[in-house]
């Protein structure tokens, strides 16, 4: 954790007996901590919806809502699940203090206070929280690390394999259907060749983004490697993934790339297969789609190719 600031950190108390107020305040106010005291648990209650802070004392003894139910009820919240609440108690009696902790509390601390035992009890507990969102954050970060393409921010080939295995395995036992897109910028190497790799990427990326807008959110679009995409087209037949497809060709074929004072159209060819009960694995549905996608760049390119059929889908049509 950077160094730790009291400033950047709001503490939430609640205690019915004003002398504990006034002394919460002054202690947490003098150690740098954004404080917000309260007098009972309908007064919190009322504002939990509208605040949100990084730490919570609440009193043992309160009356109406004491606080042992008030824990419940805001550990019941979504949002304040995680925040640590630290109790206040006279009482360290162990039945309370088990109940306590079975309640959601992360700590406790006797009545009348140590005030540095207090602050280091805060602080312990601020800064565990704070580790635990930054390792989640981490995990957050890596999982998107291993599934996403570095240059397009979308699924990249082991995660559209992971999922579309997942589908065929789906597709074998409920005896349902799907459909396999996959797509090849046209003449790439040209673009390399005439506008350099930069250049490459950003039609890449473009071709991506026009990709992952002409599909269903339900579907999957990765980059298969190099120039190529592939899209999984849920629960559909070939025909319904044409339509995807030449929805897909389309929108790329609208795309104008200046370079200098030049400009260049791109287009795609692309190959479609559907997935048949006689598959054995999801390696035969992505050769069917491979060989139409050739058939489509051997048969004058910008064009999709179902998996046994020329089909010409030039723009004319």
């Amino acid at each position: 954790m950077a160094e730790y600031n009291p400033q950047n950190f709001l503490i939430l108390a609640v205690d019915d007996n004003s002398i504990n107020r006034i002394m919460l305040e002054k202690i947490l106010t003098k150690a740098g901590y954004q404080i917000k005291v309260l007098g009972d648990s309908e007064e919190f209650l009322n504002l939990i919806n509208n605040i949100k802070p990084d730490l919570m004392l609440l009193d043992l003894m309160m009356p109406k809502i004491d606080g042992l139910e008030l824990c419940r009820l805001i550990k019941a919240k979504n949002h304040y699940k995680e925040i640590p609440i630290i109790f206040l108690t006279a009482n360290d009696a162990k039945e309370n203090v088990i109940e306590a902790f079975r309640s959601g509390a992360v700590d406790y601390v006797t009545k009348p206070f140590n005030n540095e035992e207090l602050l280091a009890r805060i602080q312990t507990h601020i800064e565990l929280k704070f580790t635990r969102d930054q390792l989640k954050k981490a995990l957050v970060d890596l999982e998107k690390l291993a599934t996403t393409d570095e240059l397009t921010q979308i699924a990249n080939r082991r995660h559209f394999l992971n999922l579309a295995n997942r589908e065929f395995n789906r597709a074998k036992r409920q005896k349902t259907f799907f459909s396999m897109i996959i797509l090849d910028i046209d003449y790439f190497k040209r673009i390399n060749d005439n506008y350099g790799h930069p250049v490459g990427d950003i039609a890449i990326k473009l071709v991506a983004q026009k990709c992952q807008q002409s599909i269903r959110g339900e579907d999957l679009c990765a980059r298969w490697g190099g120039e190529e995409f592939i899209v999984v087209v849920y629960d559909a037949l070939i025909d319904k993934a044409k339509h995807v497809a030449n929805r897909i060709r389309e929108k790329i074929a609208e795309i104008s790339l200046p370079v200098d004072n030049d400009k260049f159209q791109i287009t795609v060819s692309v190959g479609i297969a559907q997935y048949q009960d006689t598959d054995q694995n999801l390696d035969q549905i992505v050769s069917r789609a491979d060989k139409a996608l050739y058939r489509a760049k051997n048969n004058g390119r910008n064009r999709i190719v179902l998996e046994d059929e020329l089909l010409d889908v030039s723009k004319d049509t």
